[in-house]
């Protein structure tokens, strides 16, 4: 039987938002718990998370937003990935965002938003639970 290679997340920071200590400590909690984790800094566009998405092979996409542009960001990207045939990344969101806005981003195809005080258990036991990663390369 072929060993399962780790899950790969790719966490990003897109818009505007220059506040990223959320976003290092959630990518160095994934990297604990065993998952191979990219982070591309700040200020990234949809273009360019789809863009290393790709060219990363990655599973999972976790975006941090603080900024309240999740409503024009996130679906941007929906399209983007979907443009790509990448419609099976796994996509969550941490961050700022207001309860009335969470139906509009799952219905755009987010899996969770985790709002600020979720546990990392939470964060990695839903990613277990969600991805499965491709086997691996021999």
């Amino acid at each position: 039987m072929a060993a399962e290679r780790k899950i790969r997340v790719l966490v990003a920071k897109p818009g505007l938002d220059g506040h990223d200590r959320g976003a290092k400590v959630v990518a160095r909690g994934l990297r604990d718990a065993g998952m191979e984790v990219i982070y591309t800094g700040l200020r990234q566009t949809p273009e360019m998370i789809a863009a290393a998405a790709l060219q990363e092979d990655v599973d999972c996409i976790g975006l941090s937003i603080l900024s309240g542009a999740h409503n024009a960001l996130v679906p941007r990207l929906m399209v983007l990935l979907r443009e790509r045939g990448l419609e099976d990344v796994l996509v969550v969101i941490g961050g700022i965002i207001p309860d009335a806005d969470t139906a509009a981003l799952k219905q755009a195809g987010v899996a969770a938003v985790f709002p600020p005080g979720t546990s990392m258990r939470e964060i990695i036991e839903f990613i277990q639970g969600h991805v499965r990663p491709a086997p691996a390369l021999d």
